[in-house]
């Protein structure tokens, strides 16, 4: 073997070193300008600089490897190094996370050396694997974890919508719940009261998944609880709040909309928590159903304004969550208020099919292919037309 191959093959075992330690001043004195490498980590630059980027990420991912030189053997201006590596992974390295393990490679290196410098890389290795099924199986337990998190979110909520549609002569109430793939909060609920009267809600917890859904079922089961010892919407609401506000998570709320109903009056009084506005469909128009105070669950000690109103023979309420209104279309438009507003005012008189007519319109809206992004609730009252 020629004295040159001897010095290509000294220069490549000082290079395999110098990357172990991290040294990129010695690494970058080693190489040529023009160096390039043909074995690429995914995003790397062929190139020196993204070559040292490449390096220093993996130093600062496995720090203290240690390099063992099997075998090498030049020929022309080329050496061939089989290795063995030991390290340690302490830091996040191409999306694997941090696993504090060590790990063995092997493989091998092919540097052609121009000049005394490294001009040219390829490498193969076999640990790598090992890393790849690693964070293939963390993938798999992480969406595993979420599926059975969306699981138990499902169940708490559909566990906690009514069972049954109360009925009540001279009246239609017609309510519509469609999950998001990611499950909200979205909640409503019916409360029979005293002297025939019956208390209904329709409320949004923030957030999505399991810790939605247990706030939900939470201020659900509150509310429920408080309205059958109180004949005041404004004041159940009250209750609620100052039960809530102790035990919700930090930057969680609820909102909610209650209104107790005397059927034979069509009296309507209610309070708001923050939430969505009502519509009431009158005389060919659709008016907001306004009451102020703030969600659920963020201060202790808070008011709620109460309301009434009466709704005559033929008049309908529409109550709704925010996933009908904040839907978007391809372009990102919004379904917003105004439209929806708009449908209620002209489609109000129609009843039950009002919220099927809701529907079609939001599915026309956004179009095939939409994904949902919220729950959506819609919950109708509406009072049966004067048979004379």
């Amino acid at each position: 073997m020629s004295e040159v191959q001897e010095g290509n093959k000294a220069l490549v075992r000082r290079f395999v070193e110098a990357q172990a330690k991290g040294d990129l001043d010695a690494v970058k004195e080693m190489m040529a300008p023009d160096f390039v490498a043909r074995s690429l980590l995914p995003g790397q630059e062929p190139d020196r600089n993204g070559y040292l980027r490449a390096t220093a990420e993996y130093h600062a991912a496995f720090p203290g490897s240690h390099y063992i030189i099997e075998k090498q053997l030049a020929e022309g201006d080329e050496v061939a190094t089989s290795f063995t590596a030991r390290l340690t992974h302490d830091r996040e390295y191409e999306g694997f996370a941090p696993t504090g393990r060590e790990h063995v490679l092997t493989g091998i290196f092919i540097h052609r050396i121009a000049g005394g410098r490294i001009v040219e890389e390829f490498a193969e290795g076999t640990g790598i694997l090992e890393l790849v099924e690693q964070r293939l199986e963390q993938e798999e337990r992480e969406r595993e974890r979420i599926e059975q998190e969306l699981r138990v979110a499902r169940d708490i909520q559909q566990a906690s919508l009514p069972k049954e549609v109360p009925t009540l002569k001279g009246w239609e109430i017609s309510p519509y719940y469609r999950p998001a793939k990611e499950v909200g909060g979205d909640f409503y609920d019916f409360h029979p009261l005293s002297d025939g009267r019956l208390g209904l809600a329709v409320g949004d917890a923030t957030g999505h998944g399991v810790p939605a859904a247990l706030v939900m079922a939470s201020a659900r089961s509150m509310l429920r609880a408080v309205a059958q010892a109180s004949d005041s919407p404004g004041g159940a609401l009250r209750k609620v709040n100052d039960a809530l506000v102790t035990d919700i998570p930090p930057n969680m709320f609820v909102t909610c909309f209650y209104a107790v109903l005397e059927p034979e009056s069509g009296s309507l009084t209610y309070a708001n928590a923050g939430h969505d506005l009502p519509y009431l469909h009158r005389n060919g128009d659709a008016e907001e159903l306004r009451a102020t105070g703030m969600p659920l669950g963020l201060m202790p000690e808070m008011g709620y304004e109460e309301k009434q109103t009466i709704l005559k023979a033929g008049e309908a309420a529409l109550l709704y969550s925010d996933g009908l209104v904040e839907a978007h279309d391809p372009e990102g438009e919004m379904f917003g208020f105004p439209r929806l507003r708009a449908l209620v005012a002209e489609h109000g008189a129609e009843g039950s099919s009002l919220g099927d007519f809701l529907l079609e319109e939001l599915s026309s809206f956004v179009g095939e292919g939409w994904e949902q992004e919220d729950d959506i609730t819609l919950l109708t009252l509406r009072r049966f037309p004067s048979l004379s």
